[in-house]
């Protein structure tokens, strides 16, 4: 089936199902997302809003490889980063997660609630996870006091996992159930950055008792909130619905299907930091998540347009075979300079994702007859 027949029926046949749990998001950000949603001009489109929360993250990014490119900043002997960019990512970061709170409001408040809207909003949140994760690596960094490049990448993976979680929850029970992790992480670490801005990155170096250091915390807990708390709950729903016999697809082999891809892509980058003739990783950290980040992000673009189809979900991504041909170039030594290698593919990747999205983005605006970005209809000729 084309990708031009799918968004079609996503126009015809979707009905967005969430269900938000999480006490924190219930009893204290829902009350003032919806006081600061009243603040928001009407004419202001919601697809807008949740693209500058987006901006927000990348800039972010952007501001923290200034001025820690290779994650050493933090690093005694360092020059480290201006206290003003720890203001300024602690803002941008709230920010972020603000309007990415009122932007399904705005959409209400408007009646201008569409499936590109939840696609728009969901596939930003699947490219931001590397974003949001490259930028707290920055409070630590890669010194002994802070959290090996590649201990990060697996940190990476288990955020990466616990955001597809809720999307294959979605795409056998019909429901996005979003975990509470995300709102606890976006509150804390918008907090941490400010902390930081006022008393330096050397008290994350001190121990948090006894011989506990912050990185451990802070590896244990999003380790233990991905599969003490994510993935069991995840489990939980979707064997509700298999009880109930409401699973939107009866076999253990479809209902998988949307981890094939991400486990290979897991593989794929995985290989390529163990046998790497260079060490990549140890090189060019900041380039690596960027590449593995934005791959994951495409790969679950593409879930989140079938389970909003209700089409079945493609058993490979096309994007994981001319990676396995770079993986391959690279670790058997056919193109010498791993770095360049990198660039090349990440800026393939990074390309090929906005395409995707761009792509999906005009389809659905033209089949709604709507501006992407902009409450006013088009003329109709």
């Amino acid at each position: 089936m084309s990708s031009h027949i799918i968004i079609i029926i996503i126009c015809s046949e979707h009905a967005y199902s969430a269900v938000d749990s999480n006490p924190l998001s219930i009893y204290v950000m829902h009350p003032f997302w919806n006081l600061v949603v009243k603040f928001l001009p009407t004419w202001l489109a919601p697809n807008l809003i949740t693209f500058t929360g987006f901006m927000f993250l990348v800039l972010n990014f952007l501001m923290l490889a200034f001025y820690d490119f290779d994650f050493n900043a933090s690093s005694a002997g360092y020059q480290h980063v201006p206290s003003w960019v720890w203001v300024a990512a602690g803002i941008f970061n709230f920010l972020a997660y603000t309007l990415d709170g009122v932007d399904g409001k705005q959409a209400r408040r408007t009646n201008s609630s569409t499936p590109l809207g939840e696609l728009f909003d969901h596939g930003l949140d699947s490219w931001a996870c590397v974003f949001f994760v490259a930028t707290v690596y920055s409070i630590f960094g890669r010194a002994e006091s802070g959290v090996g490049v590649v201990t990060l990448f697996y940190i990476l993976w288990v955020v990466l996992f616990s955001f597809i979680l809720s999307h294959w929850e979605k795409y056998n029970t019909g429901i996005l159930f979003l975990p509470w992790g995300y709102d606890i992480s976006q509150v804390t670490i918008s907090l941490v950055y400010l902390v930081t801005a006022a008393v330096g990155v050397e008290t994350w170096y001190q121990p948090v008792i006894f011989h506990l250091l912050y990185r451990d915390l802070f590896t244990f807990m999003i380790i233990a909130c991905s599969f003490t708390v994510t993935l069991p709950m995840s489990l939980y729903n979707v064997l509700k619905g298999y009880r109930n016999n409401t699973l939107k697809h009866s076999s253990l082999y479809e209902g998988l299907l949307p981890f094939l891809s991400p486990f290979l892509l897991f593989v794929l980058s995985t290989i390529w930091v163990i046998y790497s003739p260079s060490n990549i990783l140890v090189l060019q950290p900041r380039i690596f998540y960027l590449m593995v980040g934005t791959a994951f992000a495409n790969v679950t673009c593409k879930l989140i347009v079938c389970q909003m189809s209700n089409t079945r979900c493609q058993p490979l991504s096309i994007l994981l075979l001319p990676m396995t041909a770079v993986v391959v170039l690279a670790i058997t030594r056919v193109f010498t300079n791993e770095t360049l290698l990198l660039y090349l593919w990440t800026a393939a990747v990074v390309l090929a994702h906005i395409h995707y999205g761009v792509s999906v983005v005009k389809q659905l605006s033209n089949h709604f007859n709507i501006f992407a970005f902009s409450l006013k209809k088009p003329n109709s000729d």
